[in-house]
């Protein structure tokens, strides 16, 4: 695929996906989020671009473009499916167990510690994923 937040209907086409008027108003909606938004929260905020969007347009769009390899399904302990373009850079997750924000972050020292913890047990890390549950600390 291309660059984070650039896929277009002709490579969308090429995975086999097809465009339709109601999938471009969602894969906006997606393409714009940055809050990891849920498939209630796709619907509300596609209809705003185009009123034809059904729940279940939005429910089978997403099944096809995770299928396609084009959004991430994440599923957070207590917040539901929340869903994300595919194509964005690497990034860990904070889910605020109090308001149920998803907070992305990259550290690399943690990437380093990742690697040298996997390299010490004989191993290479092909993929991982971080969640980290919390509350905001009091003032």
């Amino acid at each position: 695929m291309s660059s984070p937040t650039q896929y277009s209907e002709s490579e969308l086409r090429a995975e086999g996906v097809r465009i339709t008027r109601q999938r471009l108003a969602i894969l906006h909606v997606l393409r714009e989020a940055n809050d990891h938004p849920r498939a209630e929260d796709i619907l509300a905020r596609a209809r705003l671009q185009d009123q034809s969007v059904s729940q279940a347009t939005v429910y089978r769009t997403l099944a096809v473009l995770e299928k396609a390899g084009t959004v991430l399904r994440n599923e957070f302990d207590g917040t539901g499916a929340r869903f994300e373009l595919a194509d964005r850079t690497h990034h860990d997750h904070l889910i605020d167990l109090d308001t149920g924000a998803v907070i992305e972050f990259h550290s690399a020292r943690i990437e380093r510690l990742q690697a040298e913890i996997a390299a010490e047990l004989g191993y290479d890390i092909e993929w991982h994923r971080l969640e980290l549950y919390g509350r905001k600390t009091p003032d």
